[in-house]
């Protein structure tokens, strides 16, 4: 006789198939789809999205996950890949219960044309043209925190979707902590120049930017015969299915650095998917635990690897070969242009130092949106009062300022506070790796990354969603993360601390 665990896992995995189509459609959205294909991809995602909620909330799901869960609560201590799974099903099954079918099918829909908007609007730097579409995601948004319920905010039921465990007000002290501690090093670390990037102008084709990182990702681990790299507006990784991982980036003809570091930190999430087990693939112990590390994946390759002085003594060579005008430049000075903190205006571009505040500047906003403080309509005059408080910098037009990103465009609100969360678990993780195997702090010196990655596939990408996301850095690190560790990291390299 079938139990119901073993039911539980060949439907989950029947639905798994389900979603990974409807993945396959996404990743098609942002990169293939012709404008007038829009209005049909949304009703198609409306359906794929109505069909999965559809089939996971009927009411013989819920009574497996009953049963389940009292038979192991019969038979003492579960193996931990039941645990996970059991604990992921239940908390999933609560969650979409709340929600009706309509309400899933019309969030679905307006994220498709919001991104068809959002992209219009970007172009024409112009937020009225997308208002009403942020307006509809953020009422959609609210609906479904209200129906999930939350303790203090309202905004925690829209954090607990990327981050399990954290709260805003947990966020707000963490992040608050991180902010004090970070304005006297973007003080002195913005007041140092130590390299003229007028030396870096030259023509950077399309093509040799391709072909270049192509070398470059496939050297720190990245499997082409299971990925790819594409063009998108705004940069991502789809973890589509087992074997086809789909990396994007941009293109800016006069700087090779921006799609360079773009394809490294969406790399970084790349190595992550390619890095989860495949016989887990379709059980919730199989994915990846949070947005939290998952982008403590994409920084570390970012920042820890991609902005060492190692990394250009291996790698200037190449770009010469692609790009000979940088034939007068040494490592020494690659290194000091990547490692250069200036307050700027684009969150993808910032350097180690500031990116952060660009964070806060939008986990800030956020909270106001949802807290009922921020009208749509007023969201640009205070995105461009704040920023040009923190960074001391006017905003010249919406496409710099509040256009820039695609995630309230795609209705993923609480999302934001999770970068910084990386940036924290990446420098934990980076201490932790060097510190607890010798090896790792060897091969960075020579620029060979195998045993950093290994690390990481043992200690994060393995073990998929067996703990949660604080378990599992405390776990991997030896304690929790912290802004220490951040700290340290960028006193060292921009302070020489």
């Amino acid at each position: 006789m079938i139990s119901a665990y073993d039911r539980l896992v060949a439907f989950a995995r029947e639905l798994q198939l389900v979603s990974d189509s409807a993945s396959l459609l996404g990743w098609d959205q942002e990169v293939l789809l012709p404008r007038q294909g829009v209005a049909y991809r949304a009703e198609q995602m409306s359906w794929f999205s109505g069909y999965l909620h559809e089939r996971f909330t009927a009411g013989e799901v819920g009574e497996w996950i009953s049963e389940a869960e009292a038979a192991g609560e019969g038979e003492g201590a579960l193996d931990p890949v039941v645990a996970a799974n059991l604990r992921e099903w239940r908390h999933d099954y609560d969650h979409a219960t709340c929600l009706p079918t309509k309400l899933v099918q019309d969030f679905a829909e307006a994220r498709v044309h919001a991104q068809s908007a959002w992209a219009g609007a970007r172009k024409d730097s112009n937020f009225a043209l997308f208002a009403p579409h942020l307006e509809k995601l953020v009422d959609l948004s609210r609906e479904h925190a209200e129906r999930w319920g939350y303790e203090e905010s309202l905004y925690d039921a829209l954090i607990d979707r990327f981050e399990r465990g954290a709260t805003t007000r947990g966020l707000s002290g963490t992040l608050g902590t991180l902010r004090e501690a970070l304005l006297p090093v973007v003080e002195a670390a913005t007041s140092r120049r130590s390299f003229d990037r007028g030396r870096l102008a030259g023509h950077y084709p399309v093509s040799k930017q391709e072909a270049f990182n192509r070398e470059v990702a496939e050297a720190i681990g990245f499997d082409f015969e299971a990925g790819r790299i594409d063009t998108a507006v705004h940069p991502f990784c789809s973890g589509i299915a087992p074997y086809d991982t789909r990396l994007t980036t941009r293109y800016d003809e006069g700087d090779f650095l921006s799609s360079l570091f773009g394809v490294l930190h969406e790399a970084g999430h790349g190595l992550y998917e390619q890095g989860l087990r495949k016989d887990w693939r379709g059980q919730p112990v199989g994915n990846a635990v949070s947005l939290g590390v998952h982008e403590s994946q994409s920084r570390l390759w970012e920042n820890h690897v991609g902005r060492s002085r190692p990394f250009w003594e291996k790698w200037l060579p190449r770009a010469v070969h692609y790009f000979p005008h940088l034939s007068g430049l040494t490592p020494e000075d690659l290194y000091d242009a990547v490692n250069q903190a200036e307050l700027s205006h684009i969150r993808v571009e910032a350097d180690e130092v500031t990116y952060d505040l660009h964070v806060l500047l939008r986990f800030e906003l956020e909270q106001a949106i949802f807290a009922g403080d921020l009208a749509i309509g007023d969201i640009p005059g205070e995105w461009n009062r704040r920023f040009e408080s923190y960074f001391g910098l006017p905003v010249r037009n919406d496409a710099e300022g509040c256009l820039q990103d695609i995630h309230w465009s795609m209705g993923i609100f609480g999302y934001f506070p999770t970068y910084s969360l990386g940036n924290l678990n990446a420098a934990h993780l980076a201490a932790a790796a060097k510190r607890k195997d010798a090896s790792i702090e060897e091969g960075f010196l020579r620029a060979d990354y195998a045993p950093l990655l290994g690390w990481m596939r043992r200690e994060i990408h393995e073990k998929g969603s067996l703990l949660l996301p604080g378990e599992l850095i405390e776990l991997a690190a030896g304690s929790p993360a912290s802004p220490e560790a951040l700290i340290a990291h960028l006193r060292e390299r921009y302070l020489g601390e």
